[in-house]
């Protein structure tokens, strides 16, 4: 039966197959452009308006519906503020969740409700069913990770068109459709803000840092940061100390400006098996006590087995440089559970 849906229509390839697929289904389908952020960053012009375009290019081919949503007010205050927070804070935080959680699957779903639409959908490589989050079905570009923290009943009201296709099914189809975005390369950087690192956004944002000392395993300052909220844990590259085996941070203090390293890849505080979690969510119920269950503590890292008991999570193998703010998410088989942010 033909449904209203509203599509989240970003201005690249899958959003818009998504689009394509929902209209070939039959459905009345309104394409969406969430204008979120639109300042210049570190040199690099905003891609917002090029997107908007192709967004809208696609619209047209299609012959549906388009529009743009403003929310660019709500995502500085629960997405980039949350994110200079965190990091001021000397933890690692992950804004695409917290995009998923308030923008696309909260505050979109919410006007898009409010507007008639019977579902949203976006252009997420991840599966719904009956209100529960199953992965992708290509391994390699799978997205749910991102998604743990959307509620059950958002669930209820999203579609994931793309999620049972394949990345070159995807560019296959767009070429075959003829859509404007068929040969558009992905987007990198942060969720809406486009082609930026971590730093150089941090830099626009917060301005440069105080500088100060990096010390290793035995105690000894081997030379300077540019500011501790650049670094994570378990880094390897950006230290310029140079010089004989390679350094890793294991450790960042923010009162006392410092940085910690060590060249020992078996050096304990590099590894962790005992996790302490924060701010669970779980989308249905919680995960049973002592039952096997497996985590990814970052996107596209390895699936690690492990048990969990309150807000505690054992890994069966311990796991390098895991920092605090980053979000460990719990998979029963293919479903996803929810997880929560590593303390």
């Amino acid at each position: 039966m033909a449904k209203k849906v509203y599509v989240g229509m970003s201005g690249g390839v899958d959003s818009s197959v998504a689009a394509a697929l929902l209209k070939e289904q039959g459905h009345n389908v309104t394409g969406i452009y969430m204008k979120n952020w639109s300042q210049d960053v570190g040199g690099l012009v905003c891609s917002w308006q090029e997107d908007y375009q192709d967004a809208k290019r696609v619209a047209v081919q299609l012959g549906i519906d388009f529009q743009l949503y403003d929310f660019e007010t709500q995502y500085r205050q629960t997405v980039v503020d949350y994110m200079l927070r965190e990091y001021q804070a000397g933890l690692t935080p992950n804004p695409d969740i917290m995009c998923n959680q308030e923008i696309k699957f909260k505050l979109f779903l919410q006007t898009a409700l409010g507007k008639g639409a019977d579902y949203i959908a976006t252009g997420h490589y991840a599966r719904s069913h009956e209100g529960q989050l199953f992965t992708g079905l290509d391994s390699g570009k799978d997205q749910a990770y991102f998604l743990y923290r959307v509620t059950k009943q958002a669930l209820n009201k999203s579609l994931f068109p793309v999620g049972e296709l394949s990345k070159p099914a995807v560019r296959s189809l767009a070429k075959k459709l003829g859509l404007a975005t068929a040969d558009k390369p992905d987007s990198q950087g942060i969720c809406f803000v486009g082609k930026v690192g971590i730093k150089e956004f941090l830099l626009s944002q917060l301005g440069p840092q105080p500088s100060g000392p990096i010390v290793n395993q035995k105690g000894q300052e081997i030379g300077q940061h540019d500011g501790v909220i650049f670094y994570t844990i378990g880094q390897r590259h950006g230290l310029d100390v140079g010089g004989g085996l390679p350094y890793y941070v294991t450790r960042k203090d923010v009162k006392s400006n410092t940085i910690y390293v060590t060249t020992d890849l078996n050096d304990k505080s590099l590894w962790s098996s005992t996790l302490s979690l924060q701010d669970l969510h779980w989308i249905d119920d919680e995960p049973k006590k002592h039952k096997t269950y497996h985590a990814r503590l970052r996107y596209q890292g390895p699936l690690v087995a492990c048990t969990l008991e309150g807000n505690s999570l054992r890994l069966e193998e311990p796991q390098r440089g895991l920092a605090a703010g980053q979000s460990a998410v719990v998979y029963d088989h293919d479903r996803i559970l929810g997880g929560g942010i590593l303390a």
